[in-house]
């Protein structure tokens, strides 16, 4: 009775290649000699090898398939021992430690990496967007060979040593018996070709540096630390291979009036007493343009007034921020006679001036306040 090589390594007979892979490096771990010596576990190792020799072959499991022989002819004898039965070493290798050799050449042409490079802005420009020319400095394309690495009238070619592989193997001896190694060809470096005459204007990278001018389109709203990406306009790759992408990180210049918190903005204006008592209308220079703020007639220092809709234009979604307007009271610190009197009769006709003792707590007059504040009390 014919082996079912399917049901020796435990997968349905419509398993994919992956699936087979996976269930031998599981039952290899388990049943290595090295790992288990037990001859009856020697025995079930040497079966899901000579089932996984058959299934990981295209050609062998369609014969099995189709009830043949695939032991029969070129390349059986492959479950007698350890020494046919292991023609994939890497397979082997991939089970214990979780690598798998990379087969054939791999490619001179490689995706280039990511560049960035930091925008500063004004507070106007990050308000209501902007466009602005960069220069960048990346690689680019080289263009005497266009990338192919080789000087002009030449071409790369397969490399003798791996006749175009990319690698070179070797057998050794070893408890499974012969097995082949391969590792990366040393004069080729894994590429399959060698390029005899580099190209002198890139030296045969295929690529050069080179600065070029950007136009980048700010959104409005953007703060500081956002990112912009620019994609294909990073650095080219080794080989002319394509371009990472460009990040535009941005910069808040500070302004010298206006403090930004998220997408409101805050001042502050100063006004004297006087003015705060009776209330006024102060100018003031928004992003907008020229705006009168309205002061209240008895404004206190510390107070806000909000300005809706003249801050920092959402970066997601419509509308803008505010404007907090601060309002700081100064008190004079020199009175002439004749404003000391106007204050003294002030203060008569407030009911606050009265004898020290007289006052209760909490219950200061005005002019005894500006007297303290004069005197540095």
């Amino acid at each position: 009775m014919a082996t079912d090589y399917y049901a020796v390594l435990g997968v349905p007979r419509d398993a994919s290649q992956d699936q087979i892979k996976k269930a031998f490096r599981r039952l290899a771990r388990e049943l290595h000699p090295d790992v288990n010596p037990d001859p009856k576990t020697q025995e079930r190792f040497k079966e899901i090898n000579a089932a996984y020799e058959v299934l990981s072959d295209p050609q062998k499991k369609q014969v099995y398939d189709l009830g043949g022989d695939p032991m029969s002819g070129a390349g059986g004898g492959g479950a007698g021992g350890f020494g046919g039965g292991f023609g994939n070493f890497s397979d082997i290798m991939d089970a214990f430690f979780g690598t798998a050799s990379q087969r054939g050449p791999r490619s001179r042409t490689r995706r280039g990496q990511d560049a960035m490079i930091r925008l500063d802005v004004e507070l106007n420009e990050a308000a209501f967007g902007t466009t602005k020319d960069i220069q960048v400095d990346t690689a680019v394309v080289c263009t005497t060979c266009s990338g192919e690495g080789a000087a002009p009238g030449t071409s790369a070619q397969t490399c003798d040593m791996c006749r175009g592989r990319g690698e070179v193997s070797q057998v050794t001896r070893s408890f499974l018996g012969q097995v082949m190694t391969s590792r990366p060809c040393p004069q080729c470096q894994g590429f399959g070709t060698v390029v005899p005459t580099p190209c002198p204007e890139c030296a045969g990278d295929g690529r050069i540096r080179s600065r070029r001018t950007l136009t980048v389109k700010i959104p409005a709203g953007v703060d500081n630390g956002t990112r912009i990406q620019l994609a294909g306009e990073g650095e080219v790759g080794p080989g002319g291979g394509p371009a990472g992408d460009l990040y535009v990180e941005i910069h808040e210049v500070p302004h010298p009036v206006f403090q930004r918190r998220g997408d409101d903005m805050h001042c502050t204006v100063t006004i004297p007493m006087t003015a705060a008592s009776l209330g006024t209308k102060v100018p003031l220079e928004t992003l907008d343009g020229l705006e009168e703020v309205d002061i209240r007639p008895g404004t206190q220092s510390g107070q806000s007034i909000p300005l809706h809709q003249r801050g920092i234009t959402h970066l997601r979604g419509g509308g803008r921020g505010d404007l907090i307007v601060h309002v700081e009271v100064t008190t004079p610190t020199k009175l002439d006679p004749e404003q000391e009197e106007l204050l003294r009769r002030l203060s008569k006709l407030r009911g606050e001036e009265r004898p020290v003792g007289e006052f209760k707590p909490g219950q200061q007059g005005l002019f005894s306040r500006l007297k303290d504040a004069f005197n540095g009390r």
